[in-house]
C-alpha cells in the first residue's frame, strides 16, 4: 500500500489566548505552526484564535472536521484560565506521553520554565492532536520533535507504517 501524497494531509492550528483573541496583541505562534505545516505540504487555514475559555468548544469543532492533525498552542500553564490539557484530554482516545516528555526535556535545555508546561498529546479518533506551550520557544521544541517521526506517525495511525 502507498503513502497517501502529502497534498491530502490535512491540519488544522488553534491559538488558546484569551488577550490575543481580545485584539490586545498578534498572536506570533500561530502562523509558525501554520507555515511548518503548509511546508510539509498540509492542506491548512489560518489559525483559529479563541480565548481560553472556548478552547474545549473549539476543540469539538476542530476534530468534528477530522484533519489529520491538530496543534494547539497557549493554555498549557498553571494561570487560572489555562485550560487546554484538560479540554484535550477529554477528547483523547489514546494518549502518546512520549511527546510531551520529549518537547519538556528540549524545552529545559533552554528554561527550567518549560516544565511548567502541562500539554498533552495523543489520538481522537484519526486525528494526532498535540499541545504546544504559548511561547515561540516551546512551538519551536514542539514542531522539532514532530519532525522527524510526524510521517511515520501519520502512516502507522491509518494503519501503513512499519515498525522499523
Amino acid at each position: 500500500m502507498t503513502e497517501a501524497p502529502a497534498s491530502a494531509r490535512s491540519a488544522t492550528v488553534l491559538v488558546a489566548s484569551t488577550r490575543a483573541s481580545a485584539g490586545v496583541y498578534a498572536d506570533e505562534t500561530g502562523p509558525v505552526i501554520r507555515a511548518w505545516l503548509a511546508e510539509r505540504g498540509f492542506a491548512v487555514g489560518d489559525p483559529v484564535v479563541v480565548a481560553d475559555a472556548g478552547i474545549a468548544e473549539a476543540l469539538a469543532t476542530a476534530l468534528a472536521g477530522a484533519p489529520d492533525l491538530l496543534l494547539t498552542t497557549g493554555g498549557t500553564g498553571l494561570s487560572p484560565d489555562d485550560c487546554t490539557p484538560e479540554a484535550t484530554a477529554a477528547l483523547l482516545d489514546r494518549e502518546i506521553p512520549g511527546l510531551m516528555e520529549e518537547l519538556r526535556r528540549r524545552g529545559l535545555a533552554a528554561t527550567p520554565m518549560a516544565l511548567l508546561t502541562r500539554g498533552v498529546a495523543g489520538v481522537a479518533g484519526r486525528t494526532v492532536v498535540m499541545n504546544l506551550p504559548g511561547s515561540r520557544g516551546g512551538v519551536r521544541d514542539g514542531l522539532a520533535v514532530l519532525d522527524p517521526i510526524l510521517d511515520h506517525l501519520l502512516a502507522q495511525l491509518n494503519g501503513r507504517g512499519d515498525h522499523r
